[in-house]
């Protein structure tokens, strides 16, 4: 059984950092790659950023040069740090994972940015 985890969501100012973290618990061999979603309130849930296994990465427009993506495969964990944050940036955030197992989604992590 497999569990991935979103945490560090938060009440932030415009200007202001969060990093959040997805956590993959559980019987695997190994994560894959691994994505963040956001979903704002009456919107689509929209890609943020990915990551490969061997750390390339990926990242939406409008957030390049303020989020970056990262892993730490020996704690099965990849996180976004997001600096410089805008109110734009509100959303429920979702970690999505790769393993080979399947394809699995957290239950979000919400992030709220005040003007």
């Amino acid at each position: 059984q497999v569990q991935v985890v979103e945490s560090g969501g938060g009440f932030m100012q415009a200007g202001g950092s969060l990093r959040l973290s997805c956590a993959a618990s559980g019987t695997f061999f190994r994560i894959n790659d691994v994505g963040w979603y956001r979903q704002a309130p009456g919107k689509q849930r929209e890609f943020v950023a990915f990551i490969t296994r061997a750390g390339s990465t990926n990242y939406t427009d409008s957030v390049k040069g303020r989020f970056t993506i990262s892993r730490d495969n020996a704690k099965n964990t990849v996180y976004l740090q997001m600096n410089s944050l805008k109110p734009e940036d509100t959303a429920v955030y979702y970690c999505n994972a790769v393993l080979g197992s399947g394809n699995f989604w957290g239950q979000g992590t919400q992030v709220t940015v005040s003007s």
